[in-house]
């Protein structure tokens, strides 16, 4: 499934649907992989291995890319946490494409999918040294499930939660 969003003089920006084993994930793991390692050590390879292929298919599960001009600039998933709740994981913006918006276009992408799925709620994890992921998580209507005020290296994971309305 695809759509096509843009207006004005920006880049039209098209939605896909893809498996994990799509050739157009690549970048997304390869560069969030390196991503992690850099914040986390090399220990955080296990992260990106850590769930079967089949946790981001339909229809329990969905992974989504933002194409411009057929190339991926961000992207993102979801799996089923539990019955009435999706967990979006993999949350990824190209680092030559950040700023511009589009992290918050796959979570809303994602949030709209999830709720057409049946979840009624939304689960996510951040790490600590991603001040960027919880800032948006914030600035979109996420509750966090930890003291705010508390140094995020002390937490360890930072879990949000956030209910979908139909």
């Amino acid at each position: 499934m695809t759509a096509a969003t843009g207006t004005g003089t920006r880049p039209v920006v098209e939605v896909r649907r893809v498996l994990i084993d799509d050739p157009l994930v690549e970048p997304l793991l390869r560069e969030l992989t390196e991503e992690y390692v850099s914040r986390y050590g090399p220990e955080a390879h296990q992260e990106m291995t850590r769930y079967p292929r089949d946790a981001f298919a339909e229809p329990a599960g969905l992974l989504l890319l933002l194409l411009e001009d057929g190339e991926p600039v961000a992207g993102g998933a979801y799996k089923r946490y539990d019955e009435h709740t999706a967990e979006v994981k993999r949350m990824w913006t190209h680092s030559a494409h950040r700023r511009r918006g589009l992290a918050r276009q796959v979570l809303a992408e994602l949030e709209r999918a999830a709720g057409a799925a049946g979840y009624t709620r939304i689960h996510l994890t951040t790490g600590p040294r991603q001040p960027e992921a919880r800032g948006l998580y914030l600035a979109t209507g996420y509750t966090a499930l930890f003291d705010l005020a508390a140094d995020p290296l002390t937490i360890g994971p930072l879990p949000f939660q956030k209910h979908l309305t139909s």
